[in-house]
């Protein structure tokens, strides 16, 4: 009987569909997905009964799908009884609506509703019942090569990076999660340093493993820098928090990475705590952080401080970010035996000011030429001024000027940078840009000319740009007075499939007696 009462159920149904007409009937979506229950959610469930059927539309067929098993006013708690997988706002009809073709038939279900339950005044709301964690995995792998090589055989070079990333959320649909982002660097000039210390190539930027107990309560262990404690940088050891509105509290221990080569080191031991408070506002949030924190060296207090960092963006289109550190120990020393005494009290009273004067960027990895590089140092400081015109649609004008002057220097540093872009030119898809550099410094001065031309080809999965500069050089005070270069830049972008991808740049520097060459590779792959 209990096998006959669904398979009647199931084939009545079917019958039901295909002798229905075209009227409309009540349209719904699914709002909420469990183990074992689906939500409907109508404009109004006065149509719907215990025990009817909905219907979903599949490939020109309607098909029997859910089996209404309780409803209040606006939602109904189905049972699946086919098995066609359904999704967050789907459409799901009653069985007033049908749009099967003529001499269409209803496809047989695959599964039969469960015994009905006990009906209850009001629906339970999907809110009270507990969400499924679902797992998250998102990462890539990437190789590269670098490669130097001119007419001096004495500076060719070839540099290899492997680059890993992952984060997995929910491993295995559990409060486990993950992540690590890792790089390992070698050239064929620096391997015997890598093997006397490996951590000369390897760098952990991330690795570690987080498990939340509960939505209040969560564990990690490994190396994190922690976004509400930034400016300590990375700690290895376990991070705790504990979330009691509208307060978070949290301790951290374990060790400082190496200040030489970012490894792995026991004699920078450190621990504390910090509440933390986050605003949620109509334009941003508020957060704030206040900690205190002791950090060792081979075992003895190093330094004892509070910390204190706010990030706002409560006004619209505007982030602060702001932190501040007091130190609470220190050590006088004593001018009669030489020897150190701690004191625990804070100074009264300390002031500090700086200001930052850029001299020049160090990159771990870059697109940048030597040219690009040479020019940062009179760019990045002093006074600046630019300007973006686009007059017509396509069309791009932008002009950078830059000023800079220090008592040490014999003449002022002026930079003025200029370019013009078009993009899609007409009939041959091709974007074009012209730029002019006028350089004038201490010690150099030069004129840089460039243009280049970019295009995607093969429906956006293959891009080619080809680029010319060129350079002329004037140094002061050397017997060589000018030193022109012709620059011919090549780079090709081709996603080879979905999240598999390569790039490949070539840049070579052409002198009088000279010839330099740099390759650029790559293969990137994502999951």
């Amino acid at each position: 009987m209990r096998c006959f009462f669904p398979f009647f159920l199931l084939v009545f149904s079917g019958l039901y569909l295909k002798g229905q007409t075209s009227q409309e009937g009540d349209e719904g979506a699914v709002s909420f997905i469990t183990s074992q229950n689906i939500y409907i959610k109508f404009q109004s469930t006065k149509n719907i009964k215990k025990g009817d059927t909905l219907f979903i539309r599949m490939e020109d067929k309607t098909i029997p799908a859910l089996v209404v098993k309780d409803l209040s006013s606006v939602s109904c708690v189905c049972i699946p009884v086919s098995g066609a997988k359904l999704n967050v706002s789907d459409k799901v009809f009653t069985g007033k609506y049908s749009t099967a073709a003529p001499g269409a038939e209803a496809t047989t279900p695959q599964q039969a509703p469960a015994p009905p339950v006990q009906q209850s005044d009001s629906l339970p709301s999907p809110k009270t019942l507990p969400k499924k964690k679902l797992q998250q995995i998102h990462g890539y792998l990437s190789i590269a090569s670098y490669t130097n090589f001119s007419d001096n055989s004495a500076t060719n070079s070839q540099r290899m990076k492997y680059t890993f990333s992952l984060l997995a959320k929910n491993i295995g649909e559990s409060k486990l999660s993950a992540e690590c982002y890792i790089s390992f660097l070698h050239s064929n000039k620096t391997w015997g340093e890598i093997q006397n210390n490996l951590f000369n190539g390897l760098k952990i930027y991330n690795l570690n493993l987080n498990y939340d107990f509960s939505k209040n309560f969560s564990l990690l262990l490994g190396r994190k820098i922690n976004p509400k404690l930034s400016n300590m940088g990375a700690n290895d050891g376990l991070q705790l928090e504990m979330r009691f509105k509208p307060i978070t509290v949290g301790i951290i221990a374990g060790f400082r990475p190496n200040y030489s080569d970012y490894g792995f080191n026991v004699n920078l031991f450190q621990a504390g705590g910090y509440l933390y408070n986050q605003f949620a506002g109509k334009n941003g949030d508020m957060q704030t952080t206040l900690a205190f924190v002791q950090q060792m060296n081979s075992w003895k207090t190093d330094r004892r401080f509070a910390y204190l960092q706010h990030v706002n963006s409560l006004v619209k289109n505007l982030t602060f970010f702001g932190s501040v550190e007091l130190d609470l120990y220190r050590l006088n020393f004593n001018p009669q035996d030489s020897t150190y005494t701690p004191r625990n009290n804070p100074r009264q009273l300390t002031l500090c000011f700086s200001y930052s004067a850029l001299q020049n960027i160090i990159y771990y990895e870059t697109y940048k030429s030597y040219l690009d590089k040479l020019l940062d140092p009179a760019t990045l400081q002093g006074y600046m001024f630019q300007i973006i015109c686009r007059p017509v649609n396509k069309l791009a004008v932008g002009i950078t000027t830059s000023y800079r002057f220090e008592k040490n220097d014999p003449k002022d540093t002026k930079n003025l940078y200029g370019y013009i872009t078009y993009s899609q030119i007409p009939g041959i898809n091709v974007s074009a840009t012209a730029s002019v550099t006028l350089l004038e410094t201490s010690y150099i001065g030069g004129n840089i000319y460039g243009i280049g031309l970019s295009r995607d080809l093969a429906s956006g999965k293959l891009y080619l740009g080809l680029n010319y500069r060129y350079v002329n050089y004037r140094y002061y005070g050397f017997e060589t007075t000018s030193l022109p270069q012709n620059v011919g830049e090549f780079n090709l972008t081709w996603r080879i499939y979905k999240r598999i991808s390569m790039s490949l740049y070539y840049e070579g520097t052409f002198e009088n007696t000279n010839q330099y060459n740099r390759i650029y590779a790559q293969l990137h792959l994502g999951f």
